[in-house]
């Protein structure tokens, strides 16, 4: 967006900045000492009148002026406990400063605020009680991050609607609070990205059209976060910045413990959905997940505990995938998923995939109906790395291979009993070797060693 100085004018022509009490009536006293205060050449446009209403009149001018004039508004209702209230309009603004206690309110997403340039346009650090709602922040392509706070305390981000800039949509650092109902699109990186938060709820967000991750919740290093991330519809997710995996997610949790991820609706990701990096105790429930790049559902490397359920996964490269148990991954439950329409990736020279639910360790996988999983309908184990798996009361159709078990001689135990496979056309149950089926079929009277049961599965 090309911002000239006409532009610049008017859009700061007639703008009015009223900050209205949060509570009680402002004597006449403290409206004087407010308004006779000398703040600067701009604290003329500020007035507290008896009402407790700070008003501010901009002129004509720059965005310079019209900065100036923002910061003092909102480090003055800061000092008095009050709220800063902006008028419906198109406002170019540049670096915005918060302050305790700031309360920002737009006038129902008809105030647009404009950057005119810098690092992010609004900024706050070891803050409390943070608010910003119904503005409209459209970076221009000129700022690195649109919201971007540390250390921060029971912030509201609340009907926003974030776009155009070339880093994230918001970034927060060591923050509590909640993102809700906000619209983040066209951002360089993630819509949404958190590091170490201390108790964050992210919900009934859009996010879309981001060059990298949708929503990220990340830790320095692993331990418990506790972040809620529900209700979001995120899609149109790209990884401008390439990468295996660290790109292109609608939702990337790493290192952040006790995540619930839950009634997200998902799509269109070059990656992954819900991708969880070393991230234990996560929880994905009832997520609905289409069109994604890679495996829409995935529990990966250090993590123990997952709870995988009731999501449904339409068109991916893979559905759910819990794996490297060579890096610790283990500790599972995948239930009562619905699986359909998982092809393979012929373009790639090794990580083909199409398969429907994948599974290594410790884990218990009952269930789940998975359809049209074009190489393996349950895949059980990657070479010795199978240990403790239940694979019961699962309906697979139209897979070539329904159910397949690692047949390395050093694979733990497995059980797979009471399953429905129909329409295997290469096989019902099959020994695999690194994602290559051999042998036989496999059933009751054909395991591959004592520590492997199969039982009362039904071939259609």
């Amino acid at each position: 967006m090309t911002i000239d100085r006409r532009g610049l004018i008017t859009a700061g022509a007639g703008l009015g900045v009223i900050a209205t009490a949060s509570a009680a009536f402002s004597p006449p006293s403290q409206a004087k000492q407010f308004s006779d205060a000398k703040a600067g050449k701009d604290d003329r446009h500020h007035a507290l009148n008896t009402t407790g209403t700070l008003k501010v009149k901009l002129i004509k001018g720059d965005h310079r002026h019209q900065t100036n004039i923002l910061q003092q508004a909102i480090d003055k209702a800061a000092n008095h406990g009050i709220v800063v209230e902006l008028p419906p309009g198109r406002f170019v603004i540049g670096n915005i400063k918060l302050r305790d206690g700031t309360v920002l309110l737009g006038a129902h997403g008809k105030t647009t605020l404009v950057f005119a340039g810098g690092a992010s346009f609004f900024v706050g650090d070891d803050l409390q009680g943070v608010r910003l709602t119904g503005l409209n922040l459209d970076g221009a392509g000129l700022a690195g991050e649109l919201i971007h706070l540390r250390s921060c305390r029971n912030i509201i981000l609340h009907d926003l609607s974030l776009r155009a800039a070339n880093g994230n949509g918001v970034a927060l650092t060591r923050c509590s609070g909640t993102i809700s109902n906000c619209d983040i699109s066209k951002v360089g990186k993630a819509g949404i990205f958190s590091l170490d938060a201390m108790g964050l709820e992210i919900s009934s967000n859009q996010v879309s059209g981001c060059g990298n991750n949708g929503i990220l919740v990340w830790r320095s290093k692993a331990g418990d976060d506790g972040t809620i991330i529900s209700g979001n519809r995120i899609f149109d997710i790209s990884a401008h910045q390439g990468g295996n995996g660290q790109n292109g997610n609608g939702i990337n949790v790493f290192r952040a413990g006790a995540v619930m991820v839950a009634e997200n609706h998902i799509s269109d990701c070059t990656y992954s959905a819900v991708r969880g990096n070393s991230a234990s105790n996560i929880q994905i429930i009832g997520n609905s997940c289409a069109r994604i790049g890679e495996v829409a559902l995935y529990a990966e490397f250090g993590f123990q505990g997952a709870v995988i359920s009731s999501n449904l996964v339409d068109t991916a490269a893979c559905g759910i995938s819990v794996t490297n148990f060579n890096e610790g991954g283990r500790l599972a439950v995948i239930q009562g998923n619905l699986i359909r329409n998982i092809f393979r990736r012929e373009h790639e020279p090794k990580d083909k995939r199409g398969e429907g639910i994948a599974i290594e360790a410790d884990a218990s996988v009952t269930g789940n109906t998975i359809e049209a999983a074009d190489t393996v309908g349950l895949a059980i184990g990657w070479g010795r790395y199978m240990r403790d798996v239940v694979a019961t009361s699962n309906v697979i159709r139209l897979c070539p291979i329904g159910i397949g078990i690692s047949s390395d001689p050093e694979a733990g135990g497995c059980l797979v009993a009471q399953n429905l496979v129909s329409g295997a056309s290469a096989g019902a149950i099959k020994a695999m070797d690194l994602g290559r089926a051999h042998g036989p079929e496999l059933d009751h009277g054909q395991t591959l060693s004592q520590r492997i049961a199969i039982n009362g599965n039904l071939k259609v």
